[in-house]
């Protein structure tokens, strides 16, 4: 980064706990003390870390629905040389929050920005997910509407990369749902309320995480991260590639090693990428075919 504007202030990226109020660092701590003013995602949960370490200093809110005109307060206060910390709650500023309008907005100005590091709800869902860590590509949230979740899907279908989303929880089992029929039963890791005192990974096949909330009230902030495509399936083959014969075969064979018939089902499933009524309704038509001939 080059040299700002000596008359302006500097803004600071401060990286702050997304649960446990101990997870800050001395540093963190050291800035936020320090500034000329504190601007939060929700003013609420940061005056509760604030007032737990007996920092007493102005905020004010900067959020999605505000950040066009604070935005444009924010950097009439850097100009005049006050030092601004920007905190989110999701730990790291700028990770789907509007705190990355704001950083850009300071370098279209020549004012300069610095990052205090600190909790990131993508990064600790990620390590302990059991998810391939060596390549991720995080996405954000899900859009709303079906054409731009329809078109998310097909681009992300076949990158190998670990996948990983924030989701509300109300929208969980819907779209685990989704998931399964489009890209089939592939491994996921619900992570929730992280650091905090009930914080839970449920980690399986998207089918068998979908089933365990399907009756549950989820509550609380939801990472979902969902394993990359098979090589065969980045390459080009879908699950709508997979013909019923290729299916009829998979199932018998497992019946033939002895397993039972749901469990042959829900292995065929994993084995072939599919979701399970997809197989299982295939399996219905063969054995309907097979009747009449």
């Amino acid at each position: 980064m080059g040299k700002g504007d000596n008359k302006a202030g500097m803004l600071f990226l401060v990286g702050t706990p997304i649960g446990n109020l101990k997870d800050i660092t001395l540093r963190a701590l050291e800035v936020l003390q320090e500034v000329d003013l504190i601007a939060a995602e929700d003013t609420r949960q940061t005056r509760k870390l604030l007032n737990h370490y007996n920092i007493h200093k102005p905020i004010t809110s900067y959020f999605e629905h505000n950040k066009v005109f604070k935005g444009a307060y924010l950097l009439e206060d850097l100009r005049q040389g006050k030092n601004i910390a920007l905190v989110s709650d999701a730990g790291m500023p700028g990770i789907s929050d509007p705190g990355a309008d704001v950083v850009r907005l300071c370098i279209e100005q020549n004012i300069m920005v610095t990052v205090v590091p600190g909790p990131s709800a993508v990064l600790t869902a990620l390590v302990a997910s059991g998810l391939d860590c060596n390549g991720f590509l995080f996405a954000g949230f899900f859009p709303r509407t079906k054409k731009e979740k329809k078109q998310l899907w097909e681009e992300l279908g076949r990158e190998k990369r670990t996948l990983i989303f924030y989701e509300s929880p109300h929208r969980l089992v819907q779209t685990l749902g989704d998931l399964l029929e489009v890209w089939g039963d592939r491994n996921c890791c619900v992570a929730r309320e992280l650091t905090k005192v009930f914080e839970e990974y449920r980690r399986g096949r998207l089918s068998e995480v979908r089933e365990y909330y399907q009756d549950r009230a989820v509550k609380g902030e939801v990472v979902l991260l969902v394993e990359g495509a098979s090589q065969e399936n980045a390459s080009g083959q879908s699950s709508a590639d997979r013909t019923p014969e290729e299916i009829e075969r998979c199932y018998n064979a497992l019946l033939e090693q002895g397993y039972e018939r749901k469990a042959a089902l829900k292995e065929a499933a994993r084995m072939l990428r599919l979701p399970k009524r997809e197989v299982y309704q295939v399996l219905v038509e063969k054995r309907k075919n097979n009747e009449e001939e």
